[in-house]
Order: C-alpha cells, then structure tokens, then sequence
C-alpha cells in the first residue's frame, strides 16, 4: 500500500496552494534548495516565501546536494521538516541530522544492485531512504526490481521518472512515491490538472 505521496520540485505559491488546499493533499513537498543546474531550483529569497504559507500537515523537504555548511546555514530557520540529502556520506549524515535537529531522507541514486545495498549503510540514521534514477535535474528512471532486496521494514521513497500511469503498479508495495517530472506540461512546468489526477487516484488523507 502506498504510504503517502511527494511532489517535488515546487518553485511557485500558486501551485503549491493548489497542492496544500487539495481535498486529498500530498505527504510531502520538495523544494530545490542548492542544485542551481535543476530547472527546479529555488532562490533563497522566492524559498522564504513558499515556506511562509500555512502548510497544514504537509511536510516541506529541502532537496540538498552534497550541501555545504553555508547552505546549511543560511537555510536552518526556514520551515523544512527534511532535509533530502544526496551524495552525504552516513558519518556527515548524522552530524548535519544532530546538528540541526532535523529529520532526514537519504536519497539514493540507482543504477544496479550495488547501488540499492548502499541503503544498509543509513538504517541506523536515516527516517526515510530514497531509492531514485541517476538523473538529479532530469527525470532518468531505474528497475524498481532491484528493490525487492530491501525489507519491508526499511522506510523506503520510490523515484524515478515515475509516472501517473505507474501508480497502479505500486499499489502492493509498502513506501512512499515521489514525482516530480511527470506531473509537469510540455513546458516544464508542474500542471494542475496532473496533479489534481494523481491526488485523486492516491486519495491519501
């Protein structure tokens, strides 16, 4: 069963209200805070505005790139309840987790099976591990099979240019889903009606 759905790669207060004030919103909502190549990525300043709205019980998660401390920093009294963290290794992990007194998802980019073994190295720190493609700012899509490995009791994120037409398939599996390209028009953008579709077919309160 589908535990609960992300968007990421909010960059704009209309679509986000659109999100929050949803009859079925989303879990989660991920902002671009550091990765400057990503079409996604947010200015400090348009971030201090997102994270000013009323969020209700929609968790916001900065996405973060191997961050470092200035980042950090400057971000550490904005409203995230995560911090999405790619390329930080488990010892740095833990420090940025006690450091600042924040939860945190391990993003994992996967192209094998020795890739998704990495997991076993964050279980200990992590709340949530995120097993995604190889793209960072394109959407690039990995063998969910590879997944069958991990137990159940991982709490586990599932990424990868992961599509509407894809939820059904998930259905059975216990994690989180994560989209973000394919909830978004021919322009790059993030389009309403896909995702008003997607909250509906989830239907998670």
């Amino acid at each position: 069963m589908i535990k609960g759905i992300k968007i990421c790669g909010i960059s704009d207060l209309d679509t986000l209200n659109y999100i929050l004030n949803h009859r079925y919103p989303a879990k989660f909502i991920g902002f671009i805070t550091n990765y400057k190549k990503s079409k996604r990525y947010v200015n400090f300043d348009v971030l201090k505005k997102l994270l000013s709205i009323k969020k209700n019980k929609t968790k916001f998660v900065s996405v973060l790139v191997n961050p470092n401390n200035k980042i950090l920093e400057k971000i550490k009294n904005l409203k995230f309840d995560y911090y999405q963290l790619y390329n930080v290794s488990p010892k740095r992990t833990k420090i940025i987790k006690r450091k600042y007194k924040i939860k945190i998802i391990t993003a994992l980019t996967i192209r094998n099976q020795k890739d998704v073994n990495i997991f076993k190295n964050y279980t200990k720190i992590s709340d949530i591990i995120l097993f995604d493609g190889k793209g960072y700012e394109r959407s690039i899509g990995f063998d969910h099979k590879l997944l069958n490995s991990v137990p159940n009791s991982i709490n586990k994120m599932i990424a990868g240019d992961i599509k509407i037409a894809d939820i059904p398939k998930f259905k059975n599996v216990d994690c989180y889903i994560d989209l973000s390209g394919g909830l978004e028009n021919k322009e790059g953008y993030k389009d309403c009606k896909k995702i008003n579709k997607l909250l509906n077919l989830t239907k998670l309160k």
